[in-house]
């Protein structure tokens, strides 16, 4: 752990535009800096942090495991410093009055706006909330024109006007029905592949997240439905043999209105993180600010380790 008294915090910028820019030039002009001030920066950033940080690939400085890990939580950071220092905010969220508008699908909606809703009656009586479909590919350009103040959603690309901050990921875990004939005592691997799944996915083709880790890891699963929603899945899973893959933190929230068994993926498989995106031209807004920690709140009381959890089954 690196004591941050001993980081020079003006060195995170440099971070920043490098990893933006993907070059130390471009990274110096963004700045106003001459270049090799920058070099000097990343050279002082790298020693405190014990990471090259970035690896030159051809003509571009790409980001190390580390510094893609990091930076996102970095910018966060950086945002939350920037707003902290304005000396008139003019929000208060006990007084205030705003309508917030959230690009999120709805598996994000099942899990988020409760929280942000209950969370708003007992802080902020005056704020409301509009939770609307977005497509992907169309996300950067509501942010810019301001359809939307926020988005929630899976990691996109999008370019240096977006910012993002990752949001506290959920492991994947496996629901089954409760008298499932085959799974009752727990879920090893050989059971897992030796079961039909549904994909849930809003794409005519292609596999799942799920899919993708597994593949990694030299598995493949047998794929007996593909559907849109989690919460169509969940009511097929509680009538089939059909095992639902998803997060956990999705999966107890369905499992509120059904009888399947919960259970933690049998295999070490990092969970799919989420991540908000908002209009950097807004970063100052002090209610925008307000509404992402409000969000990382709520992601964060979801967060949900199954590893440790019991196994949900209905008997």
């Amino acid at each position: 752990m690196h004591e941050l008294s001993r980081i020079d915090l003006n060195l995170f910028p440099v971070l920043d535009a490098i990893a933006t820019e993907g070059s130390i030039t471009a990274a110096a002009k963004r700045l106003n800096l001459t270049q090799p001030a920058v070099s000097h920066a990343l050279g002082r950033l790298r020693q405190r942090l014990d990471d090259p940080l970035f690896i030159r690939q051809g003509h571009t400085m790409q980001p190390t495991p580390y510094t893609r890990r990091v930076l996102p939580e970095i910018r966060r950071a950086m945002e939350i410093l920037n707003t902290t220092l304005i000396e008139d905010s003019g929000f208060d969220p006990a007084t205030a009055e705003r309508t917030f508008v959230i690009g999120m699908r709805e598996s994000f909606e099942k899990v988020i706006l409760p929280g942000l809703v209950q969370q708003a009656i007992q802080t902020a009586p005056g704020i409301r909330f509009e939770a609307v479909h977005i497509n992907r590919r169309d996300l950067e350009k509501e942010l810019k024109a301001g359809h939307i103040d926020l988005a929630i959603d899976v990691q996109l690309p999008v370019s240096d006007q977006i910012s993002t901050a990752s949001l506290p990921h959920s492991d994947l875990a496996v629901l089954a029905r409760h008298d499932h004939p085959r799974i009752r005592r727990g879920l090893e691997l050989e059971h897992y592949l030796a079961e039909e799944h549904i994909l849930v996915s809003a794409r005519r083709r292609g596999t799942g997240y799920e899919d993708m880790e597994l593949a990694r890891l030299g598995h493949q699963r047998k794929i007996g439905l593909r559907c849109q929603s989690h919460f169509t899945a969940s009511m097929i899973v509680s009538q089939s043999d059909l095992l639902l893959t998803l997060p956990a933190s999705h999966a107890r929230t369905l499992n509120r209105q059904q009888n399947n068994q919960l259970f933690p993926l049998p295999l070490q498989v990092q969970g799919l993180i989420s991540f908000c995106y908002w209009y950097q031209g807004n970063s100052t807004d002090p209610g925008l600010c307000w509404l992402q920690q409000q969000v990382m709140q709520v992601t964060q009381s979801h967060q949900y380790n199954t590893h440790a959890a019991e196994n949900r089954r209905h008997r």
